[in-house]
């Protein structure tokens, strides 16, 4: 059990951390940029924001505030939104269910966004068009999984589970039947490299349009954060203390979709963010929500930024997220359920 006094010194750590990875994060890539050299530019693009442009003297090249504000800018950024957001979504997921194997998938948000992608591209779309193609299939597939557990005899949280595998294997064949119809030498790699996971194609503008939805999901994650520990103590305590509990996981479970489906469309497929982090932060921060949701927004988005760090640095070729998160977030999950001293 994890006392409140430790629970906020990891949401300290964990805010500190993230903050200096940021920070590092924009000195690594094939073109060195000093630290403080960056600390720099940041600083004066802020102050110009409101003082005009020319404020401030600079002391570096262009080329290097290029690589900062226009390349490393927006991918930081990004990697951070979509961490954030595919943690909160499975520690929403998971306290909903009551269920430690639930993840931001599990409604078939991003079996859908696959397929919008794939069909996007299959039928020659921009880069835009592909993100609103996907994100709006996700949308679409989560509300058909609503609609078929609503109309479905028995429990609600059983039918949803159930439909949203079902939907998902419809769209996942879908997706595959794509593949099989591109084009092998143009269409096909750039499905089968989206499907991967990647943050190399953001773009400053890429980040308002995938802030704003991120922005109304998380929010209300936030602010019922405390309701989560009410919904965990059953149906009938948490109608007793007061809670709409049919309300509650409605507005959770649209929240933690919306920014599933917003992550996905602009990230591609990205695993297992979802189901580690959330676990991570109950070692650290315990499992009061009060505490685990802000823990899951820091630490998921810290971890995606680090791995993204080693996507782009490991190696010549840029190594797809999609895979590094599985190549370190399997092991890493094994090891938590092996734990004897503490069961998940």
């Amino acid at each position: 059990m994890v006392s409140e006094k430790k629970a906020r010194r990891a949401l300290l750590w964990l805010g500190l951390g993230l903050l200096v990875l940021f920070l590092i994060s924009f000195s690594l890539g094939r073109y060195g940029v000093p630290p403080v050299q960056v600390v720099k530019i940041l600083f004066t693009r802020f102050v110009e924001l409101f003082a005009g442009r020319g404020a401030l003297s600079r002391t570096w090249t262009e080329q290097m505030e290029t690589v900062v504000v226009n390349i490393r800018l927006p991918r930081i950024l990004m990697a951070c939104m979509v961490g954030c957001s595919l943690a909160a979504a499975g520690t929403a997921f998971q306290g909903v269910f009551h269920n430690p194997m639930a993840s931001p998938d599990i409604l078939g948000a991003s079996s859908g966004a696959a397929f919008g992608a794939a069909l996007a591209i299959l039928l020659g779309a921009s880069s835009r068009t592909i993100t609103l193609s996907a994100f709006g299939f996700g949308l679409v597939t989560v509300g058909l999984v609503m609609l078929v557990a609503r109309r479905a005899p028995g429990a609600r949280l059983i039918n949803l589970i159930l439909a949203g595998i079902m939907l998902s294997s419809l769209f996942n064949a879908g997706t595959s039947y794509i593949k099989l119809v591109a084009d092998p030498s143009n269409q096909l790699p750039q499905i089968t490299y989206w499907l991967m996971g990647s943050l190399s194609g953001t773009r400053l503008p890429d980040i308002p349009l995938a802030f704003l939805p991120m922005a109304v999901g998380l929010l209300p994650l936030f602010l019922l954060r405390w309701q989560l520990n009410l919904l965990s103590l059953g149906e009938s305590e948490a109608r007793s203390l007061g809670v709409n509990t049919n309300r509650v996981r409605l507005i959770l479970l649209l929240s933690a979709t919306l920014i599933t489906a917003a992550s996905v469309s602009f990230s591609g497929m990205i695993g297992w963010v979802g189901l580690v982090v959330p676990h991570l932060c109950r070692k650290l921060a315990g499992s009061d929500h009060r505490y685990l949701m802000p823990a899951s927004f820091l630490c998921g988005a810290a971890f995606l930024l680090l791995v993204d760090d080693v996507s782009r640095n490991l190696l010549a070729v840029e190594i797809p997220i999609g895979i590094l998160t599985a190549l370190m977030g399997a092991p890493f999950f094994l090891y938590l359920i092996t734990r004897k001293e503490e069961k998940l």
